[in-house]
């Protein structure tokens, strides 16, 4: 399989010298993780200060907070993210991680109209890509593909229910893309997120599946939403087919939510505003020499990302450690990759980058879950790694 390469000028966004960015890496002198920012080009230790991801983030002011800690240089970024890609790792020196701790990690989905159709596919599909092709433009004479005008809940998409029902062509996927109330679920548990440059799991149980570009806002306790960063939202595509009560298997595996490179704390320079308007794209780049590529604008989102954020955490689900939320994505690959009409799906060894000039970049390669890192360091391991190093 290839070897990952990371630079700083691959990963960091384009104005990565006036952005607050929020990091991790694991340090083995201290034989845990550590709260990392970055300046002048090096990797600024700032545990003593905020010895969790998620500490920093219920800070009232995140970014201000951040660039005031005071930290421990530890290495330049170049020398950290050379070392992070598993293959050839020095298990002496420190590599990069997924930016988050605590947060549980959230997604939402069916939240782009055309991501909603192709869920309605799949559905009627039962996990069969041969048959997607035929499915696509039945659906797509019936109720056509652009549906982005549509906003969820009000008094036309409740008619075009209506008359969708009396067609028979009513979906579960439907329900939530249109309807009042919008998908969220648990994507994985605290802790278990890969960041960039680390192998991202595909269950062999699958044989039809895909990656999904994303935003990942950083959202407080208390339901403000202080920073966002980029995410793969792995999807086994057969497996949800065949019944939407297989969305666990289908979503949580082992790495296989992939988040980072950084969080980019919002101040005056990067707000919600420039998430709205931010554009993410992907390049899938596999051994047999096939390249995806393809792009999700949040500007075409149904939903807003604060009501994202609204459903997701509130007075009926709080979350006293924050929580990270997958925005969804428009992008869902319908390009044949090795028979006509079959479509695409993963190859192990692909490699997957997904970029926005605004959050930098994250780069992972795709294998067999079993044969990636098994997640083995939880919460209790970090609590007993930062009580040990007297951060607690």
């Amino acid at each position: 399989m290839p070897r990952l390469t990371l630079t700083p000028e691959r990963t960091l966004p384009a104005d990565a010298q006036a952005a607050a960015l929020l990091g991790r890496i694991w340090r083995p002198d201290a034989a845990g993780p550590a709260v990392v920012t970055l300046r002048d080009g090096n990797v600024i230790d700032v545990t003593r200060t905020f010895p969790t991801s998620r500490d920093l983030c219920e800070a009232p002011d995140p970014a201000a907070a951040l660039r005031a800690a005071s930290g421990e240089t530890v290495a330049p970024l170049a020398e950290i993210l050379a070392n992070t890609p598993p293959d050839g790792r020095d298990a002496a020196r420190p590599w990069l991680l997924s930016p988050l701790d605590l947060q549980v990690v959230k997604a939402a989905g069916v939240t782009f109209a055309v991501s909603m159709l192709e869920r309605v596919i799949e559905e009627k599909a039962r996990g069969n890509p041969a048959a997607a092709a035929t499915i696509r433009e039945e659906i797509g004479k019936l109720i056509g593909d652009d549906l982005s005008k549509l906003k969820p809940g009000s008094p036309e998409a409740m008619h075009l229910k209506d008359v969708l029902i009396k067609q028979g062509a009513w979906s579960q996927y439907l329900e939530v893309g249109i309807g009042p109330d919008a998908e969220i679920f648990t994507k994985a548990p605290p802790m278990s997120s890969v960041g960039t440059g680390f192998d991202a799991g595909l269950h062999p149980a699958s044989t039809w599946n895909n990656p999904e570009p994303e935003i990942v806002l950083v959202v407080a306790s208390d339901g403000r939403i202080v920073g966002a960063t980029l995410g793969n939202d792995v999807n086994l595509r057969d497996v949800e087919g065949r019944s939407a009560l297989l969305l666990g298997k289908a979503k949580d595996n082992n790495a296989a939510a992939a988040v980072g490179p950084f969080i980019r704390l919002f101040d005056a320079g990067f707000t919600l505003d420039h998430v709205r308007n931010t554009t993410v794209t992907l390049k899938v780049e596999g051994e047999d020499g096939f390249v995806l590529e393809g792009s999700s604008s949040i500007a075409k989102i149904s939903r807003d990302p604060a009501d994202l954020a609204s459903q997701m955490i509130g007075p009926h689900h709080q979350y006293p450690d924050g929580a990270a939320l997958y925005l969804g994505t428009m992008f869902a690959p319908i390009k044949d990759r090795d028979t006509p009409g079959g479509g695409f799906t993963h190859k192990y060894g692909d490699v997957v980058t997904i970029a926005a000039p605004e959050l930098g970049a994250l780069v992972n390669r795709m294998k067999r879950t079993d044969h990636c890192e098994p997640w083995t360091f939880g919460t209790s391991h970090l609590m007993r790694s930062l009580a040990k190093r007297g951060l607690l």
